[in-house]
């Protein structure tokens, strides 16, 4: 791992004005072809093919360098993992241009980088805990869950089930060290060793919060456990660590998601098929705060479930506490990009994170970074209709509401105790709530209270000899920032007919799943022609526009690259003419002759 400084600021082009299609960001189209034609894998990033790869991680670089100062965990040729990028990003703290001609590494990077080889072993596949995202000097982590006995001993067979017999399958195999060999040979000790370098990690990076987001307590595959979980650790190694189990459909759901026309409301996933074991289970300190009743989690729908998983998480990272966070799935590579992806982007739309990027350019980073790079499966899921990929930036329109704002928790705390004046923000914010709730919560949600920091434990597995990386960001980040962040009062721009639709949508549909309709918010059933959204009486928020601006450039880029693929005949007709129309109607793009 060495050291690097950030990439210096590309030139921007000029924001789309009302009437034309949403800017996209150079080379977006590409980045999807590519994705939608073979999964990233780090060892075929040299030779034929590579350039254009290496193209897009340089591109990821030159964003993450416009606000922050990092390092980089070299993984060439895929040698720490195959399927994490070439240039792992570690982030270290904001930055202005200034800043970056001086810019020092606030970590110890052959010691992160020894930490890395060692704990690899511990998850599957190798895919360890990354960090990925910096949130108030906090680090935003994913991997995949802990490695069980299945793979442990037969790694290189358990990669031949998972990836279907492809001959790379055995590639995993080239990543065995001598360590690992000699590890592997002495059974008593064997968890102790790896899972105690995973443990290492994770407090190198601060990290106190684990979301496991598996409906399984174990994954079994031909009668054999072959991952396991931090929650049913029996020798309770993370018990210093506040673990959540917050159970989430697999990709394999999302084919129920595009069968129905791409409409998440209503569609509820089955919790009585035999291999889900894993209930939902939140420390009652974090869930105190917020105003949902976890008990019924499994009658939520995907939009409602989805809502509810992301202001848990964002209450988290949000929260006083200095700890960071690890979110993981199984493999890591289809729930765990959906959150990582939601979070980046809800955080960005606020302001918070990333600030220099437009939406155009932070479109780009995380479906390149967050999704690409890290492995996501794109042309194995498109095969199957499993769309979880499309379902996460459609979902945008889900939270544009300022009830999922980080921000507004932090301008309740910096308000005084008996402040009964308004500002033309809550006025804004008053508006928005007599009109009703945007999403399946009640609109009285709107209000988010503080969530109680929870106590930290102390950790007594084994000592760590490391500065922890977490508390040197953290303390880079308030080096810059004021204990009491302050308010921002966004602009409101009045809308325009071409604007693509937010929560009311097309039809007048809904987006809420307690009052879900028949209505995909793409269109309406039946053969009438699409409407035009008309303007709403009320401006837009600042975190609103920027969300749709997103989810706009993403519609357009997808519709004409991947495109969507149509289910059984239905009512509506065929799905790919219909948003062909809607991409037209709302000016995503001119007229052409490509088809979805």
């Amino acid at each position: 791992m060495a050291g690097a400084r950030a990439a210096a600021a590309a030139s921007a082009g000029p924001s789309a004005s009302s009437g034309n299609p949403p800017p996209q960001e150079p080379g977006l189209g590409e980045l999807l072809e590519e994705f939608s034609r073979t999964q990233y894998r780090a060892k075929d990033c040299s030779g034929t093919g590579g350039s254009k790869v290496e193209r897009i991680e340089k591109r990821c670089l030159e964003l993450f360098g416009r606000d922050y100062c990092y390092s980089v965990i070299q993984n060439v040729n895929g040698d720490i993992c195959g399927h994490y990028p070439q240039h792992i990003v570690f982030l270290e703290y904001e930055s202005s241009e200034k800043e970056k001609d001086t810019f020092q590494s606030t970590v110890q990077v052959s010691k992160l980088q020894d930490l890395v080889n060692r704990s690899k072993t511990a998850r599957c596949r190798g895919r360890f805990v990354c960090p990925v995202i910096l949130f108030k000097g906090k680090h935003i982590c994913r991997s995949a869950t802990l490695a069980g006995w299945g793979e442990l001993y037969g790694r290189t067979g358990y990669n031949y089930i998972f990836s279907g017999g492809a001959d790379d399958a055995w590639a995993d195999s080239e990543d065995i060290t001598e360590e690992d060999c000699a590890l592997r040979s002495s059974d008593t000790h064997l968890f102790d060793k790896v899972r105690g370098y995973d443990i290492k990690l994770l407090r190198y990076l601060s990290v106190k919060y684990i979301c496991d987001l598996m409906v399984e307590n174990k994954k079994v595959k031909f009668g054999m456990n072959v991952t396991s979980s931090e929650k049913v650790d029996k020798a309770q190694r993370y018990a210093d660590f506040t673990l959540l189990s917050i159970p989430y459909p697999g990709c394999e759901f999302f084919k129920e998601y595009k069968d129905r026309d791409y409409m998440a409301e209503g569609l509820i996933f089955n919790w009585k098929q035999d291999y889900v074991d894993a209930p939902l289970s939140i420390p009652d300190f974090l869930t105190c705060s917020l105003n949902i009743d976890w008990s019924q989690y499994q009658s939520w729908d995907l939009v409602q479930q989805t809502q509810n998983y992301l202001k848990l998480l964002l209450s988290i990272i949000n929260s006083d506490d200095d700890s960071g966070l690890l979110v993981h799935c199984i493999s890591g590579w289809d729930r765990t990009p959906l959150f990582i992806s939601l979070l980046r982007l809800s955080l960005w739309a606020d302001g918070l994170i990333h600030t220099s990027l437009k939406p155009a350019e932070i479109l780009y980073l995380t479906v390149a970074y967050d999704w690409f790079l890290f492995g996501h499966m794109l042309v194995d899921r498109l095969s199957k209709g499993e769309e979880i990929f499309f379902f996460c930036f459609n979902f945008l329109k889900h939270i544009i509401s300022e009830e999922f704002s980080a921000l507004k928790t932090q301008r309740r705390k910096s308000l005084p105790a008996r402040d009964a004046g308004f500002t033309l923000e809550d006025i804004c914010m008053l508006r928005r709530k007599d009109r009703g709730s945007t999403t399946s919560l009640g609109s009285d949600f709107s209000l988010v209270m503080e969530s109680s920091p929870g106590a930290t434990g102390s950790f007594t597995y084994e000592a760590v000899e490391l500065l922890p990386a977490g508390a040197q960001t953290q303390a880079a980040w308030r080096k810059s920032h004021s204990s009491s962040p302050q308010s921002v009062l966004w602009n409101r721009p009045q809308p325009s007919e071409d604007r693509l639709p937010s929560h009311q949508g097309l039809g007048e549909a809904k987006s809420s799943s307690s009052s879900s309709s028949n209505h995909s918010d793409f269109f309406r059933m039946g053969s009438s022609p699409l409407e035009v959204p008309k303007p709403r009486l009320a401006a837009l928020s600042e975190r609103e526009t920027r969300l749709q601006e997103v989810r706009s450039a993403f519609l357009a880029a997808y519709s004409s690259t991947v495109g969507l693929r149509a289910a059984a005949p239905s009512p509506s007709g065929a799905i790919g003419g219909l948003l062909e129309q809607f991409v037209r109607g709302v000016g995503l793009r001119g007229t052409s002759s490509s088809t979805l």
